[in-house]
């Protein structure tokens, strides 16, 4: 258990009005409305924007009074705010800001620092926390940054909570005064009993004789996870092994896997993992230098729990963006898969509705209730590492006796207008063109359009039999958001 820190408790800070009535000072301007975009500031995972415009210090302090507001007076416990951050360098910035709004609401804040999203989740599920608080943009460039929010059980913040935080925020809401102000504590150490709880159900498996590569991206795990897999007794080689706000994710981490092939390759090592920036998520390169991606991931050691009767109704949640040879062989096995809209926050949830124990997404985010509470990118990968080890096959031999994934080509257009952007499924053109492509291709092929919740994209999918259908299909539907959305 997460022990509490020595402290005393703010003593009550009042104010007297003209007629004689207590109040509470609005020194941090919590009534003070800045100009916001129209759209909604909560995103699939979060608020995520250019660090310095959209997310600067005074929407950040307000975003901490509100959210610290929702949290006090929705939470079960009345314990702290986890609060930590990967390496970016505005990371400090917004972390000091709202801190700032969490403590003006009335609550205590314990600040890990660096350290992946998955760590904050533990933490707020374990210290009888009032909720917790990621500041990171995940896999997106440097000059990006992001806060994203847990309740006390360590899961996702609910739609309906994140709402009334940006009402809040709009101005459509009153404050509720504190009695007390809040305390802030930095709490680095705490960060070992997350890993400590890594360990916990692989105690009785090494990874002896194994040698791994782990590209951490500048990022949130560097670290941390090459710790963890050498106590395991990995033999580990590291690339980008040092937090680094100026090159986070570049040409580096999930999105970049090239390098990490290249030297798995040169020191013929057994796996190789490549974290985002927040190590909320992995994949994977196998001894033969090919990507692994989520849904091979989910196959493996979905196969592995319904082996081992750990898998109930043998069902695996994952998204629109699963590809069509993993949900074919899957149900070759007698299995289930459910697919949810893209972001774990939805896999999460459908894995509640259904009581599911394994769900995750093709980009490497993976959930699996037995072991943890959050999509976990060293979770996974330590899991994925026990499960070469104990079934004494190399990856390459796994990965040939899974599944042919379809042809599937994703390909992003940039749209800055935010507004345009969210209202793309509006576009008569657009809507024909997607149309014409699911038409012709029948049974044989999938399409998917949508916005990205996290980056200024529109993002086109095509899934088909054949490359040259998925190709052709790929390309109309690419030229039809350049000319009805981009411009």
């Amino acid at each position: 258990m997460v022990q509490t820190p020595s402290r005393h408790r703010g003593s009550e800070i009042q104010a007297v009005n003209s007629v004689g009535q207590a109040k509470r000072p609005d020194v941090f301007g919590a009534g003070h409305i800045l100009p916001l975009p129209n759209t909604k500031l909560f995103g699939t995972d979060g608020i995520r924007g250019k660090a310095g415009e959209l997310l600067n210090a005074p929407l950040a302090l307000q975003i901490g009074f509100w959210a610290g507001q929702v949290l006090r007076h929705n939470s079960p416990n009345h314990g702290p705010v986890i609060l930590g951050q990967d390496s970016r360098n505005s990371s400090d910035m917004l972390a000091m800001a709202l801190s700032a709004g969490l403590t003006a609401a009335g609550l205590e804040v314990w600040n890990l620092g660096l350290c992946p999203t998955p760590c904050v989740a533990f933490l707020a599920s374990v210290s009888q926390s009032a909720g917790g608080v990621m500041i990171s943009a995940s896999h997106n460039p440097p000059e990006d940054n992001g806060i994203k929010f847990f309740g006390p059980k360590g899961t996702k913040l609910s739609q309906q909570l994140q709402e009334q935080i940006e009402a809040g925020i709009r101005g459509a809401s009153d404050p509720i005064a504190s009695a007390a102000w809040g305390h802030h504590y930095h709490r680095p150490e705490l960060v070992k009993d997350y890993a400590a709880s890594l360990r916990v159900p692989l105690q009785q498996i090494s990874l002896r004789g194994m040698r791994v590569v782990l590209d951490l991206a500048w990022g949130a795990a560097a670290g941390l996870a090459p710790a963890v897999f050498e106590e395991m007794g990995a033999d580990v080689i590291c690339l980008h092994n040092s937090p680094d706000g100026n090159r986070i994710n570049v040409g580096c981490g999930s999105t970049h896997l090239e390098s990490l092939q290249a030297a798995v390759l040169e020191h013929q090592a057994d796996l190789g993992f490549a974290f985002d920036g927040d190590a909320d998520r992995v994949l994977a390169v196998d001894n033969e230098g090919r990507s692994v991606d989520g849904d091979r991931i989910l196959y493996l050691w979905g196969r592995q729990l319904r082996d081992t009767e750990r898998l109930p109704e043998n069902l695996i949640i994952s998204t629109v963006m699963a590809n069509l040879g993993f949900e074919r062989a899957w149900e070759e096995l007698g299995g289930k898969l459910t697919r949810t809209a893209v972001g774990d926050r939805h896999v999460h949830a459908e894995m509640e509705r259904t009581g599911a124990m394994l769900g995750g997404e093709q980009s490497g985010h993976i959930l699996c209730p037995h072991y943890g509470i959050s999509g976990d990118g060293l979770m996974t990968a330590l899991h994925l590492a026990a499960l070469v080890r104990e079934c004494g096959e190399s990856l390459a031999d796994l990965v040939n006796g899974s599944f042919q994934t379809y042809p599937q080509l994703l390909r992003n257009v940039r749209v800055e207008d935010r507004e345009k952007r969210l209202k793309w499924n509006e576009c008569e053109p657009l809507q024909r063109a997607i149309a014409r492509a699911k038409n012709d291709m029948g049974d044989r092929g999938r399409v998917l359009v949508r916005a990205s919740g996290t980056e200024p994209l529109i993002r086109v999918m095509v899934e088909a039999a054949c490359a040259d259908l998925a190709d052709f299909w790929t390309e109309n539907l690419v030229v039809a958001v350049q000319e009805h959305i981009a411009i």
